[in-house]
């Protein structure tokens, strides 16, 4: 009979989360992982799988996470570019703390079948809320007429991107709020 596992795998995988965010998956070896976990190296896989199957619940967890994030800053405002405003100044405080979504797309691209369509789930909820709220925003008269929103919200999400990244290499509050402020004015 086996034994009962004697840790939250919930804590578990946000301790691996927070190893891949910060050394990406080639970057993580196993024993950083089960430092990190505080579980023996059996215990991740008996619970987790190797270390792509660990991977993959992690990017699929953050990725949740964050997705909900995202949309609870982009509802938070009655007027559609406020909330708008809201998620990209979300992203602009968050930035200097690594994205395990980023990371993963730059670590992978679209070539691993099983993470791509992790990141194929979430971008298309993000997708489909941010282009509501651009075409709420212009039934306001706050974003222009001629901006295609599905263009805008996938525009906003390489933009997203972008500022991440740019903290990453190290641009400080006054360079991301810049990038932001840039993306904003090009939805007028």
């Amino acid at each position: 009979m086996p034994r009962p596992k004697e840790f939250d795998e919930e804590n578990a995988l946000d301790a691996a989360i927070a190893v891949f965010r910060e050394h990406g998956f080639e970057g993580s070896s196993t024993q950083m992982l089960v430092d990190a976990m505080g579980v023996g190296r059996q215990s991740i896989y008996d619970t987790f799988g190797d270390k792509w199957q660990l991977y993959c619940s992690s990017v699929r967890r953050y990725s949740a996470a964050e997705s909900q994030t995202h949309l609870s800053a982009l509802r938070s405002k009655p007027r559609a570019m406020e909330g708008i405003r809201a998620m990209v100044d979300r992203i602009v405080g968050d930035a200097h703390h690594a994205c395990l979504g980023v990371g993963s797309i730059c670590e992978f691209g679209d070539t691993r079948r099983d993470l791509a369509e992790i990141h194929a789930v979430s971008e298309r909820a993000l997708h489909a809320a941010i282009s509501k709220r651009l075409r709420e925003a212009q039934a306001d008269g706050d974003v222009s007429p001629e901006v295609d929103a599905r263009q805008a919200a996938e525009f906003l999400l390489a933009s997203f991107a972008g500022i991440r990244i740019a903290a990453r290499r190290g641009a400080n509050a006054r360079q991301l709020r810049s990038l932001a402020d840039m993306a904003l004015r090009a939805l007028r």
